[in-house]
Formats: structure tokens, C-alpha cells, sequence
């Protein structure tokens, strides 16, 4: 009689635990999109509230338009002794490296201007200048001579140390932070641009995931997304969706990146990323990293 493979078999046990347990669930607004927690397993619903509450703290803590933040205070006074400003900076010079400088938390002025005006604040067009800030790190103190932009960090930060709070033993669970996704449970539909509710791919990874692309947020062509190599304000490409074996935080920072160069520069990029996937559209022509199939159902 066939038997199937112990990691399957093992697994499908598992999966019937979760079910007799139970599970549960929530939405909430957090980071200017729609978060959503999902647990199965023991005590599935206190922690999806603890997830939650992990969520918003952070929030505060960390977004930069919320005067009363930490990343608010960094950018206003120069200074902040805050371990989790401190991991997202160091994070973000990381990627400032491993990016060529596509990557860059020290035009924080570029973000807040592009961010307005995004955001119906401002009426003017931005016209920034990227005159870089200069930050260093020493243990949990950032200390800066401008403002640093760390959005591209900090909602995967978030979603990851939401994910940490959620998971525990007998109990599996994911967060999905409009769309970037630490540690799926399921399938994760990569959703048209174009056409609201029409999935283009659906993947299948354990992997984070996350998704970039200048559809989300736009305004008369002006874009959150931004390249200081080439002085742009605009995303590239359509739509950019990176898997990375790492963390939410690295799929959120390399989706960014890759939605602002050109897609066989974004690919080049990606191919070489160790840990990592990435599928980039643009103009309806599908580019993706050889390996990219091998998450897709």
C-alpha cells in the first residue's frame, strides 16, 4: 500500500489540529492600508489581539507623520534612543549598500514632500532636491542631520514583529499588511493592477511577500516610489512582487527598490539577491527571476 511522504503526512496531521483548535481573526487600519491577522491553534484569539496591539504600538512609535513618534522626534531633533528606529536604520543602510544607493533612507524631505502632495496636503508639485542626510548608529541611538525616510521599512517591520507576536506552539497564523505578507498559511493572490479582483499570479511559499508599484499611490503621475540615482519620483514599472526567504522587512525594502528601475535592471538586481524572488510588469509584459515559478500554485 502506498504511503505518502512522512512531511505530507505529517503535515496534513497537523493542519486537522489546527482545525478541531479553532481559530480566529481581525482587520484594522495600520500604516494607511488595511491590516489582517489570522491564527489557528491554541488560543488563536488572544493572539491575534496581542498581534494587533504589537501592530498599532509600533505604529505610533514608528510613522513619521505622527509628531508624537519616534521617527518623528529623530527627524525633528537629530537624535533618538529607540531600539526599533535603530534596527530599521541599520536595515536601511544595509540596503543602501546592497542597492547602489537605489535604496535610500536619507531623503526623508524627498519623502514628506512627494508624500503631500500624494496625499492632497500640498497643491504644489514636488520638485525635490535629494541632498542625502547623514546618519550613524551607535547601539540603540540614531543620530541624523535631516530627516531620514524610513517607509519602505517600516510597515514590513511592523508586519514581521506582528508575526512574531501572533506565532507560538500549537498555533500558526499569518499578517498581511495591505499586501506585504510575513509568512503566508495559504495561497497569496498577486492582484491585478488593471483589474480589481483578477489575480494574475497565486502563489504557494512559506517565504514573505511583498508588493510594490506605482498604482498604489499616485498623483498626476508623481509617485511615492523614487530613485535619487536618477533624481525621479515615479515608479518604473506597474507592479512588483518580491518573495524573500529572510523577512517581511527585506521583501518590502527589495520591492520598493525594484519598482524603480527598469525591469531588466530590477531582474539583474533580483537574480543576484540571495534569498530572494521577484516578479516585475510593466506594460502588461511579465518579468521574473528564474527562480519565481518555483513559489507560483
Amino acid at each position: 500500500m502506498h504511503r505518502p511522504p512522512i512531511r505530507a503526512r505529517l503535515a496534513a496531521s497537523t493542519d486537522r489540529l489546527y482545525g478541531r483548535v479553532g481559530g480566529a481573526g481581525t482587520s484594522f487600519d495600520c500604516c494607511d492600508t488595511t491590516f489582517r491577522i489570522g491564527a489557528d491553534g491554541v488560543r488563536a484569539t488572544s493572539a491575534c489581539k496581542r498581534a494587533k496591539e504589537s501592530a498599532l504600538r509600533l505604529e505610533r512609535e514608528l510613522d513619521a507623520f505622527d509628531e508624537s513618534s519616534y521617527i518623528a522626534e529623530l527627524n525633528r531633533t537629530g537624535s533618538v534612543t529607540n531600539g526599533h528606529v535603530a534596527r530599521i536604520v541599520r536595515r536601511g543602510l544595509e540596503y543602501y549598500d546592497r542597492t547602489d544607493g537605489v535604496f535610500d533612507i536619507r531623503h526623508g524631505a524627498v519623502e514628506h514632500e512627494v508624500k503631500a502632495y500624494v496625499r492632497g496636503e500640498d497643491p504644489t508639485a514636488p520638485d525635490p532636491t535629494f541632498d542625502p542626510s547623514s546618519v550613524t548608529v551607535d547601539g540603540d541611538t540614531v543620530r541624523t542631520d535631516g530627516p531620514l525616510d524610513c517607509n519602505g521599512l517600516a510597515k514590513g517591520y511592523i508586519v514581521d514583529r506582528a508575526q512574531e507576536t501572533l506565532s507560538g506552539v500549537g498555533r500558526r497564523g499569518f499578517v498581511d499588511g495591505g499586501g506585504d505578507i510575513a509568512r503566508p498559511t495559504g495561497p497569496v493572490g498577486i492582484e491585478s493592477p488593471d483589474d480589481v479582483g483578477t489575480f494574475l499570479r497565486v502563489l504557494s511559499t512559506e517565504w514573505n511577500v511583498a508588493t510594490s508599484g506605482g498604482y498604489r499611490r499616485n498623483r498626476d503621475g508623481i509617485e511615492h516610489i523614487y530613485n535619487p540615482n536618477e533624481k525621479r519620483t515615479r515608479s518604473r514599472n506597474d507592479l512588483v512582487t518580491v518573495v524573500a526567504r529572510r523577512d517581511c522587512m527585506e521583501a518590502d525594502a527589495l520591492a520598493t527598490t525594484l519598482a524603480a528601475l527598469r525591469p531588466g535592471e530590477a531582474i539583474r538586481l533580483a537574480e543576484g539577491w540571495e534569498g530572494a524572488e521577484a516578479l516585475v510588469i510593466r506594460q502588461g509584459v511579465f518579468h521574473e527571476t528564474e527562480g519565481f515559478d518555483g513559489h507560483v500554485r
